[in-house]
C-alpha cells in the first residue's frame, strides 16, 4: 500500500495498529499505577509507583491507546508488514493478510505464503497460474520490464526456499520477509493499478478523439 509507514517508538505520526489510518500520536513516556482505592497525589510517591520503561501512543484518529516497552509495540499485537495495494485482488489479498498476521512470529511462514499470494496473482496478470517459473517466463516473452521481472523471480525463488531446504534460512528472517511484502505490492502496482489509472484517463477522452486514435493504430 502506498504511503504505509509502521509503527515506531517516538514517531510522531505512523499507520495505526488499530485502524490502520495514518494519524498522528500523542506520546506519553511516564506511566504511574495507582491504588484501586484510592488516588495518591504525593508527588513523592511518584518514584515508587512509576512503571519503568513504559509508554504510550494515543492515535488522533481512533482515540485508541497503544502499549509500549523498552521502545517496542507490546499491544495491540501490530504486524510490520505494510497494508496491500487497494487494488489487489481479493483471492490474492486473503494469503497477503494470513502472512502479514504471522510475520512477526513466523518470517519462514509468511514467505511461504507470498509464494502462494504470487502464483494466484498469475491469472489476473493474463497466464495460468499453474507453473510459476513458466508463467514468468510467458509474462516476460509479453514484454514486462526486467524490474517486474526481477520482483516476480524475487518471490518465487525466496518463497520456494521457505518450504524446501535451500541456502537460504528464513526462521528469523523478518527483513527479507518485509522485502517480499513490498514486491508483492509494486508488482500489483506496476500490473494493475498503474494500467487501471492509465484506462481510466484514457476512457475519459472525447469519444471523437478514441474513434480517430483507434483509425490511426489500424
Amino acid at each position: 500500500m502506498k504511503g504505509y509507514v509502521e509503527p515506531g517508538f517516538k514517531k510522531e505520526a505512523f499507520n495505526c495498529p488499530y485502524c490502520e489510518v495514518y494519524a498522528h500520536q500523542k506520546w506519553r513516556y511516564r506511566l504511574l499505577m495507582y491504588n484501586s482505592d484510592e488516588t495518591i497525589h504525593q508527588e513523592s510517591m511518584y518514584d515508587q509507583l512509576r512503571l519503568k520503561g513504559w509508554s504510550t501512543s494515543k492515535c488522533s484518529h481512533c482515540g485508541k491507546i497503544s502499549f509500549w516497552h523498552k521502545e517496542q509495540l507490546i499491544y495491540p499485537k501490530s504486524s510490520i508488514a505494510p497494508l496491500p495495494n487497494e487494488d489487489m485482488p481479493d483471492d490474492v489479498k486473503e494469503d497477503y493478510i494470513e502472512a502479514r498476521n504471522i510475520v512477526n512470529d513466523s518470517p519462514r511462514g509468511a514467505c511461504a505464503l507470498l509464494r502462494l499470494s504470487l502464483q494466484k496473482l498469475m491469472p489476473h496478470l493474463g497466464v495460468s497460474g499453474k507453473n510459476l517459473n513458466e508463467d514468468i517466463g510467458n509474462l516476460v516473452k509479453k514484454g514486462i520490464s526486467s524490474e517486474v521481472q526481477k520482483a516476480l523471480d524475487s518471490v518465487r525463488v525466496i518463497g520456494n526456499n521457505a518450504v524446501h531446504p535451500g541456502e537460504l534460512d528464513l526462521k528469523d528472517d523478518i527483513q527479507t520477509a518485509i522485502s517480499l511484502f513490498r514486491l508483492i505490492n509494486y508488482i500489483v502496482d506496476n500490473q494493475i493499478s498503474s494500467k487501471k489509472e492509465i484506462d481510466g484517463i484514457f476512457e475519459g477522452l472525447p469519444q471523437k478523439n478514441i474513434e480517430a486514435i483507434e483509425r490511426r493504430d489500424k
